[in-house]
């Protein structure tokens, strides 16, 4: 059964190119409820611009999938290029960030451009923007705000056209009131936020998206796509989904391997905790 206004919204998704190993919690997003589709509507008109952008909500809404909705709506012609926070070192956050010249440090044979050299002429996506430490969100902002960044051992800047794209899962107001994130560099982000809703807060967005998960892994399986019962739909949308969009292909996935081509019901959906 395919759900009202779902024909017309073709999912965004991570094209298998695009997809980095960072890239784990959302797949697909879909635009079909009413507050998804004025998310679209705002990021559509944000994304010709040039001003960095604040992209709030909770873990596996589809955050970077929106960034790089944006990044191909700017039409920049630079790569997309996504990083995680956490993963970036606390000792070599500088030369991942910026790059380094030849000896820079042991073991530093050749030059690298780092995240904002391979992002020259196109976007930035800092995942998770409050794991940088505190000397990371200095040099951060004084990139941002010169447009030039210094690779570790050189001895002049080298500009850089980038635009930055920043997500959070966490509310960095209060960051910087617990003082762990610096007040400048949040008040120049500051300039356009974007609030992903939690997938509860956008239950016409649950079915489209089960019906695109379940085609996904009908298909790798080799069997025929099942039918999502009105009793498994209702199910489907009364469930708060704490893991957003992950939790909701996870449960499908499961769903599905329990089914087979048979129309999928609510017995299916055991993974799902009761009152969840």
């Amino acid at each position: 059964m395919t759900s009202p206004g779902f024909a017309d919204q073709a999912p965004l998704t991570f094209a298998d190119t695009e997809r980095s190993p960072l890239s784990i919690r959302a797949k697909a997003l879909v635009f079909v409820d009413p507050l998804s589709r004025r998310l679209r509507e705002q990021a559509d008109a944000l994304a010709p611009g040039t001003q960095p952008l604040l992209i709030l909500g909770e873990t596996g809404t589809g955050k970077e999938l929106l960034a790089r909705h944006i990044h191909r709506q700017s039409e920049r012609g630079g790569l997309f290029v996504s990083v995680s926070c956490a993963a970036i070192s606390p000792q070599w956050g500088e030369a991942e960030l910026f790059g380094h010249t030849p000896g820079a440090y042991p073991g530093a044979v050749s030059s690298r451009a780092g995240w904002f050299g391979s992002a020259n002429g196109g976007t930035l996506y800092l995942d998770e923007i409050a794991d940088l430490n505190q000397a990371q969100q200095i040099k951060l902002l004084a990139a941002l705000e010169t447009r030039e960044v210094y690779r570790v051992g050189a001895s002049h800047a080298i500009p850089v056209d980038v635009r930055l794209l920043a997500a959070s899962s966490i509310d960095l107001s209060r960051a910087v009131a617990a003082g762990t994130f610096n007040e400048r560099l949040y008040a120049y982000l500051c300039d356009g936020q974007l609030r992903f809703p939690a997938l509860r807060e956008r239950v016409g967005d649950i079915l489209p998206l089960a019906e695109y998960f379940l085609g996904i892994h009908a298909q790798r399986l080799g069997i025929a796509i099942p039918a999502i019962s009105l009793a498994a739909q209702q199910v489907l949308e009364a469930h708060r989904w704490p893991g957003n969009t992950r939790e909701l292909e996870n449960v499908i996935h499961f769903a599905l391997l329990l089914a087979g081509s048979a129309e999928i019901g609510p017995q299916h959906l055991d993974s799902l905790p009761a009152g969840g």
